[in-house]
């Protein structure tokens, strides 16, 4: 756990969030500024400041979110969905705990 981080305060639940998921391991919430009809995060409990700052110790971790997005996203009905993890500053991270945004629902997401 970091003091500063928003993510680790939000797992300690010192923080309040539309949690929907939980386990020993990660966390799932609502983000807060949806830019989609669903638009939740998957955070590891652990602090990692970013996917830049993992490792092989990592790897089943990750494994696991990623395997988990589909089934939360089923759980919203989204027959699609799209995953996206921003790390860095550089690339557009803003809160320095690893998270994964899923997120669809709608034709509202750009085609890239």
């Amino acid at each position: 756990m970091s003091a500063d981080c928003i993510f680790c305060k939000i797992v300690a639940n010192d923080i309040p969030s539309s949690k929907f998921y939980e386990d020993d391991e990660v966390i799932a919430f609502h983000d807060i500024r949806p830019i989609a009809p669903v638009h939740f995060l998957i955070v590891p409990k652990g602090h990692v400041e970013s996917l830049a700052g993992c490792d092989d110790s990592h790897q089943a971790l990750l494994g696991k979110i990623l395997l988990l997005a589909p089934k939360l996203a089923a759980q919203f009905g989204l027959k699609g969905f799209r995953t996206m993890i921003n790390t860095g500053r550089e690339g557009g991270q803003e809160v320095f705990h690893l998270h994964i945004h899923v997120f669809g629902g709608g034709d509202t997401l750009p085609k890239i």
